[in-house]
């Protein structure tokens, strides 16, 4: 899944580089990015708790979520906050497919 998601963020950050420079295109990689490293994040909090029972499975499930949502948050906010030339399309379009990318593995079996 991480491979669909970084492939997406390279290619919105060509288009972006070819249509806004290259603020367009590290734009477009830091919207990439965020997403990521947030599911890097969900990934590393769900194994540090696994669940022995469904109850507890569930509850490390909503722990990793809101760890997620935090360094989606905080990410965006250290990006929208720090890098000044930002180009916010290619920011948030390389974000948004990396959501619904991730959202859409759910439905992909290997």
């Amino acid at each position: 899944m991480l491979v669909w998601q970084a492939v997406a963020t390279l290619v919105i950050a060509a288009i972006a580089g070819l249509s806004a420079g290259i603020h367009g295109a590290l734009s477009a990689v830091l919207g990439g990015v965020i997403n990521l490293a947030a599911g890097v994040v969900y990934a590393f909090v769900l194994v540090l708790a696994p669940g022995k029972t469904a109850g507890a499975t569930v509850l490390a499930m909503f722990r990793a979520e809101a760890a997620k949502i935090l360094v989606i948050v905080g990410q965006l906010w250290l990006v929208l906050a720090t890098y000044r030339e930002a180009v916010l399309p290619a920011l948030l379009a390389a974000f948004v497919v990396t959501v619904l990318l991730f959202r859409v593995a759910l439905f992909v079996r290997d």
